[in-house]
């Protein structure tokens, strides 16, 4: 209850300038202050205005999104409001990729036509074949991916048309379904293999591990088990807020480029170690270390800073990645059909010790997604150089649906950055003979 004299509180900042002595009152929105607010604070009328500093982007929010909302103290993960344990538990990949999209779960009639539309897509064209053809044979299949994506943009001409929503819609249905089969493609050229074409009976999991493993069989019948839990990996790796390769869709496309070649640039984002190949770091950091006995003395190197903890830690969890909880549960059943990783027992008294020394718990430093889903996709029999290709195919569709809400957001320009320059000032050019 307010006091006599008291004032009602406001939705504001006042930020009292101490080189001039102005104060400035900068309102307050969901949490937040615009940027451009803090334009009119100057020192005089040739200042160009006060900017915000934020080496990338840790404090600042680029765009309003209703996709996905993290809440990295609680270890919560929602795709349009639903918590990503029962998307995981009851839903398909395909159903949270329509709903990643649409902003709605789909009726039965949706999902069937939704499920029909993304099953007869595919098929590439038969000069794509050849484009991979051209890479050598131990080319990394991410680099294979991102250059044939790229290449799809040539093949769609309407692509370029992203304010028609027909069009639109009919290259994020492409895009989804041919990933895949993009990846596929990559991985058996990369082991000399002839191309398993989709098969349009199998789910899309399904379909993927047949164009993958398929050999003299007339008929791939995948197993259930890891079907179902390849499906599960893809709802987890779907979409994850305004991550690197996320933002670089966004920032791609904010320039109204197609979104074949903004995916490809998303796809390159992806295809660093900080980014989708940290679980590749995690297997390479567990065969380092070698036995369950040399776990305390690497854990010793991690707090003296002489290694990294791979696979520990997020930007924006504080807690436990919910995903690399639903992730473990998962791999018993994985390893009941694969056999027992002889990497898991290692992984988890690494876990054990970390969860109970005050160095990492402290520093809230939880398991994330990456420190056992490499171990799964390896019992699956997945060369390590294909993990950030496994997490690109399920990403496309997080990708498309913020570059979509981008190009829809009447406050969205094309990216560009402000910088602070730190260079030498104005000075005048020396001939060369004038120089020493």
């Amino acid at each position: 209850m307010l006091s006599p004299g008291d004032t009602m509180p406001k939705d504001s900042l006042t930020i009292v300038d101490n080189r001039t002595g102005k104060s400035f009152e900068v309102p307050i929105r969901d949490g937040a202050i615009r940027a451009m607010d803090l334009r009119q604070i100057k020192t005089g009328p040739d200042d160009f205005g006060l900017m915000s500093y934020d080496p990338a982007f840790t404090n600042t929010a680029a765009c309003q999104s209703q996709i996905t909302m993290i809440d990295g103290d609680r270890g919560i993960l929602n795709y349009r409001g639903y918590p990503i344990e029962e998307l995981a538990e009851q839903s398909t990949y395909l159903e949270t990729a329509y709903l990643i999209l649409n902003g709605e779960l789909p009726t039965r009639r949706e999902y069937d036509d939704w499920i029909y539309a993304i099953t007869h897509h595919t098929i590439l064209h038969e000069n794509i074949k050849l484009f991979i053809e051209g890479f050598r044979y131990d080319a990394h299949p991410m680099g294979m991916l991102v250059s044939t994506v790229a290449a799809l943009s040539t093949f769609y001409r309407e692509a370029n048309q992203i304010f028609d929503p027909v069009a639109r819609r009919a290259q994020q249905v492409r895009l989804i379904a041919k990933l895949p089969t993009l990846a596929a493609f990559a991985y058996r050229h990369s082991v000399g293999l002839p191309y398993a074409y989709p098969d349009n009976d199998l789910s899309y999991t399904g379909n993927f591990l047949n164009m993958l493993f398929r050999m003299t069989e007339v008929k791939y019948r995948p197993n259930p088990v890891l079907e179902r839990a390849l499906d599960v990996l893809f709802i987890l790796h779907a979409d994850h807020e305004q991550n690197c390769s996320t933002s670089a869709m966004r920032a791609v496309g904010s320039a109204h480029t197609d979104p074949y070649s903004a995916v490809a640039a998303a796809t390159a984002a992806l295809y660093g170690p900080l980014h989708g190949g940290a679980n590749e770091m995690v297997l390479r950091m567990l065969n380092e270390i070698g036995s369950k006995s040399r776990v305390p003395e690497y854990v010793r190197r991690v707090k003296a800073g002489e290694v990294r903890l791979m696979g520990f830690g997020h930007r924006v969890y504080k807690n436990y990645d919910p995903r690399a909880k639903i992730i473990k549960k998962m791999a018993d059943q994985v390893f009941e059909v694969t056999g027992r990783n002889p990497l898991l027992d290692l992984a988890l008294e690494l876990e054990r010790i970390a969860l109970e020394d005050d160095y990492f718990v402290s520093r809230k430093l939880y398991p994330n997604v990456d420190f056992y889903s490499g171990l799964i996709y390896q019992s699956m029999r997945f060369p390590v150089e294909t993990f950030p290709v496994l997490f690109a195919i399920p990403r496309v569709s997080g990708w498309l649906a913020q570059w979509e809400e981008m190009l829809l957001d009447q406050e969205q320009k094309i990216a560009r950055p402000r910088q602070i320059y730190t260079g030498s000032p104005r000075r005048d050019y020396i001939p060369m003979e004038d120089r020493v």
